[in-house]
């Protein structure tokens, strides 16, 4: 198992090296300039502020500079943030975008599984029914629709959640709600479908036979196996999170990285869009190597193939 989590970390290592790459030499074609008012600053200015920030450089030269300074830690400071740290301001920014992302994985996982037990014990029922067009709307409507309905009607018309900002718990529960759907209609529609063919199974109906009622064949002997292909696309999950907090935080006003990506796009802030997208891919990276042992753990014959 120690092996095959190393190996599993050696590939994170690679990917991100690799993304780290890829991003630098996109922003150099990025057009527009990164100094908010350029219109106004003579030549010599910018010559003086492309000295400054080592843009006059070749780019083999400035990509060198970046990784060197990657490894020590320092992801550059911020053209438009008053040279501030870029690490400083992910740093501040990035607990708003983990709590939402962190309880929309788990309120969409929980409820999307509860709807899948539930729809495939129930299959071709009303429950089943009911759980397959929760989960239709949940794939087909995007987070951003969600976000305004709920923000209309619990928000505005009911009064029971802030509308936007934040601040306390209750300030996170709309837009966890309105990222979540998305991972509760996958979860739902893998645990139907794989429950469904695990009910099947020659070693569930021995457990039938048995005398065990459903619901103790399902939690005993089906769930387990269900749930390696869902863990599987845990990672795409984490994506599909990610990129709907941009819209999510611009919607509800929530200081998280999100809404600091977009801004620093806007801007051609370069070592900001750098550090977001070396923080997204880290988190994502992350999130897979943790599904890969998670998977590992699951089935033995996953890590015993994978070490080899």
């Amino acid at each position: 198992m120690i092996k095959y989590g190393l190996k599993r970390l050696l590939y994170m290592v690679i990917t991100l090296f690799i993304i780290a790459s890829v991003t630098f030499i996109l922003m150099q074609y990025l057009p527009g300039s990164p100094y908010r008012n350029e219109a106004k600053m003579t030549p010599e200015q910018i010559q003086i502020m492309n000295e400054q920030y080592g843009l006059n450089d070749p780019m083999p030269v400035q990509y060198l500079r970046y990784m060197g300074d990657l490894l020590q830690g320092n992801l550059g400071v911020s053209f438009q943030l008053d040279n501030r740290p870029v690490s400083e301001i992910l740093g501040n920014l990035i607990g708003p975008s983990i709590t939402i992302a962190v309880e929309a994985i788990v309120f969409g996982l929980l409820f999307g599984i509860i709807l899948g037990v539930i729809a495939a014990m129930y299959q071709n029922k009303w429950p089943d029914y009911t759980s397959t067009f929760v989960a239709i709307l949940g794939k087909s409507i995007p987070s951003f629709v969600f976000a305004a309905l709920l923000q209309y009607w619990i928000g505005a018309k009911l009064q029971w959640l802030p509308v936007a900002g934040w601040g306390t718990f209750e300030y996170t529960i709309l837009p966890a709600l309105a990222l979540a759907m998305f991972p509760l209609a996958t979860a739902a529609r893998f645990m139907r479908t794989e429950l469904i063919d695990v009910f099947g199974s020659d070693y569930v109906l021995l457990a039938k036979a048995k005398g065990n009622n459903r619901f103790e064949v399902a939690w005993k002997h089906a769930i387990r196996n269900a749930l390696i292909p869902l863990i599987t696309v845990i990672g795409p999950l984490a994506v599909a999170l990610m990129t709907g907090s941009l819209v999510i935080e611009n919607i509800f006003g929530i200081p998280g990285i999100g809404s600091q990506f977009v801004s620093s796009i806007q801007t051609n802030d370069y070592p900001v869009i750098m550090g977001t997208t070396l923080l997204f891919a880290a988190m994502l990276v992350f999130v897979i190597l943790v599904v890969d042992i998670l998977y590992g753990l699951i089935d033995p014959r996953i890590r015993v193939s994978g070490g080899k």
